[in-house]
């Protein structure tokens, strides 16, 4: 199998400290379907009384969806529609910011107890179509929404979408999936071609991919209408996603769109102040950059 590409994280400060591994989006390929956002936390050791610059204060986003997944180590989320929620390793939080939101993320239960920070954070551009739709916010928890199984070595968790007869209870807005595989050493399990753009992400542990082997922090892009052959060469996590391209979208820091006349719209809203902030956390604010 030929990959058509192979990414590796780079440094990036979300500020305060707090460091993560960009993956995308990458000068080379910025989605890989909807996707058009991949950041890789930690992992990161936080004993108690860790600081509160480490928190993301609030900040808007239009025209996506944030997804937030942890494997350990727990979010405070505030947005301004007045959700509040604890997020915990294992469980979906999927916000649709569509015409706008805004949110924080904050480290409470790491500052109160001391904590492991290490997830995932994407983001999924909306179609056109959807791109204003009311912002939302909806946490999903329960193995009846995520369906799993586990098989030869390897455990699968449906974050999102739909693939191999499952589908998750997820609220999406175009055809997609991502999965969650837990992969004992030697353990080996294949990804279909069910969807045109697909990649693979290695968030522990090495893999290997038809011949390709894969490191800790790598996405590698899988060629069109090639199942993938995934094989652990050492206990692995892996993180697989992918969907139908949507079209180009543009990006200004937490802002995608279609139109870069959105985007400035964006911009000029947030700077006058415009856009409510959390509920019960409107004191700061992350100005635009």
């Amino acid at each position: 199998m030929d990959a058509t590409l192979l990414i590796d994280r780079r440094t990036h400060d979300l500020g305060g400290g707090f460091i993560v591994g960009r993956v995308l989006p990458f000068r080379k390929r910025r989605m890989v379907g909807p996707f058009i956002f991949f950041d890789h936390m930690g992992p990161l050791e936080l004993a108690a009384g860790a600081p509160r610059e480490l928190d993301v204060r609030p900040h808007p986003h239009i025209g996506l969806s944030t997804v937030t997944y942890l494997y350990s180590g727990a979010i405070t989320h505030r947005d301004s529609l007045g959700s509040l929620q604890e997020i915990r390793p294992g469980a979906v939080n999927w916000m649709t910011a569509g015409s706008g939101i805004t949110h924080s993320e904050r480290l409470e239960y790491a500052r109160a107890h001391g904590a492991t920070m290490h997830g995932i954070q994407s983001w999924v551009a909306l179609p056109r179509e959807a791109e204003e739709t009311a912002p939302s916010f909806h946490h999903y928890a329960g193995a009846d929404q995520l369906p799993e199984f586990t098989e030869d070595g390897v455990h699968s968790r449906l974050i999102a979408g739909a693939i191999d007869g499952q589908t998750a209870q997820v609220q999406t807005h175009s055809p997609l999936f991502y999965l969650h595989w837990r992969m004992a050493a030697g353990a080996r399990r294949s990804l279909n071609t069910q969807y045109a753009e697909r990649a693979v992400y290695v968030a522990q542990g090495s893999i290997e991919v038809g011949h390709h082997p894969l490191a800790e922090g790598q996405m590698l892009i899988l060629p069109a209408g090639q199942p993938a052959q995934i094989t652990a060469l050492q206990p692995a996590t892996v993180m697989l996603l992918g969907g139908e391209p949507i079209g180009e979208r543009f990006i200004y820091w937490n802002f995608v769109s279609s139109s870069k006349d959105r985007l400035e719209q964006a911009k000029e809203d947030w700077q006058q102040q415009r856009m409510k902030l959390p509920v019960g956390d409107d004191q700061e604010f992350i100005a635009l950059p």
